[in-house]
């Protein structure tokens, strides 16, 4: 490791260990931490105090911490959730989502003022699910019945934007990536299969696991960063984004172990949370054009606008359909909340934005402003959600 290197990543590792320190020292924890670990990124970065450089080595942890990140997300989401009627509802909110996405920048592209418009698009439909999953649970809202919903909006919300940017994001034109999508999902299908094979209660396999499990082997820890690595460079393989590979990694770990383990979430957790994570945001925040954002505020607060038009209208409408088992409907308090916690987006615009600037599509000034307005909605809208009353008698339905 060369010298910028280290420099690069004691810088990293600081601003890392810093945004936690202030977010517990604010008020009622109302800055999420992750929009500290962006802002801390934007200071150390070339477009502010030039102190951190992004060269292939932070890149790669940069990409097992986008990895984990979303690796989290799909382990946390519950089937049975996302296939019954609160999945259904959020999966139809989505596309009406989409397509008033697509007419919106469709309006704008027409008026010269949004070009790739299908990345903003998808941008504009996402919800961050691996940012919200900690800021719920805070607020002890993960078991009750609003938050199931805002889960389910979320699970949506990052599964079908993920898959929108394989099919029309791809090089290859959108059947052919359909096409590849569908062979990597068969690979992946064969992939979850051998797990429970070789896993099998009662095999030799799943005792020496188990046993070393507490050992320097970290054997659980080994093969799920195995199960990330392998589906990471499978998507690769087929030219896919990397996001993929690893909601497709959560999807495979949950029905590995469907009723969860503690010991091993608590693990995953502090490998991804305590390091890899934050570096992915805060190198996330380095790419921030400072000067783009600021030289265009009332672009920053359109782009803000669209994603609470786009996204939060339709799901606050959609919420007033949702009945718990006794009949008993969300008020409008609770609607707004669902509809602002599911309106946070901002890794899957970062990583959105990040493939329309690889592919050319998109400036860094625009993709800056996007980001910007993500970070916005990350550190406004859960605030604003945490201070709307609630009723108590918050049920989980069924």
């Amino acid at each position: 490791m060369d010298a910028a290197v280290a420099t690069s990543l004691l810088w990293i590792a600081a601003a890392a260990v810093l945004a936690p320190l202030i977010a517990g020292a604010l008020p009622r924890r109302l800055v999420p931490e992750v929009v500290l670990l962006l802002v801390a990124g934007l200071v150390i970065g070339p477009y502010v105090l030039d102190l951190a450089q992004v060269d292939s080595e932070i890149g790669m942890l940069r990409e097992l911490g986008l990895g984990l990140l979303f690796l989290l997300a799909g382990y946390e989401i519950d089937p049975q959730e996302v296939t019954g009627r609160g999945g259904r509802r959020a999966l139809l909110t989505w596309l009406v989502c989409f397509g008033l996405a697509l007419g919106v920048v469709a309006a704008l592209g027409a008026a010269g003022l949004v070009h790739s418009g299908i990345a903003v698009a998808i941008a504009l439909t996402s919800t961050a699910l691996g940012t919200l999953l900690p800021i719920l649970a805070d607020r002890g809202l993960v078991e009750t019945r609003l938050g199931r919903t805002v889960l389910n909006h979320g699970a949506i919300g990052e599964l079908l934007p993920v898959i929108a940017m394989a099919i029309l994001l791809g090089a290859r034109g959108a059947v052919a990536s359909l096409i590849v999508l569908m062979l990597f999902a068969a690979v992946a299908v064969l992939v979850a299969v051998l797990p429970l094979r070789i896993l099998r209660e009662g095999s030799q396999l799943l005792r020496f696991v188990r046993r070393t499990s507490e050992t320097t082997a970290q054997t659980p820890i080994r093969l799920v960063m195995l199960l990330l690595v392998g589906l990471i460079a499978l998507a690769a393989v087929f030219d896919l984004d990397v996001i993929l590979g690893a909601f497709a990694a959560g999807f495979i770990l949950r029905r590995a172990v469907p009723g969860g383990n503690r010991q091993l979430e608590s693990k995953l957790d502090g490998l991804a949370y305590g390091f890899l994570i934050p570096v992915f945001f805060i190198t996330s925040g380095m790419a921030i054009d400072v000067q783009a954002v600021a030289s265009a505020p009332l672009v920053l607060l359109a782009f803000f606008g669209m994603l609470v038009l786009v996204r939060g209208v339709p799901v606050f409408v959609a919420s007033r359909f949702d009945r718990a088992p006794d009949g008993t409907r969300f008020d409008t308090s609770e609607q707004v909340q669902i509809a602002l916690y599911s309106t946070t987006g901002l890794p899957l615009i970062v990583a959105v934005t990040g493939v329309a600037v690889a592919a050319g599509h998109m400036s860094n000034a625009s993709a800056s402003i996007l980001v910007a307005a993500g970070a916005f909605t990350v550190l406004l809208l859960p605030m604003l959600a945490g201070v709307l009353p609630r009723r108590s008698d918050d049920p989980v339905a069924v």
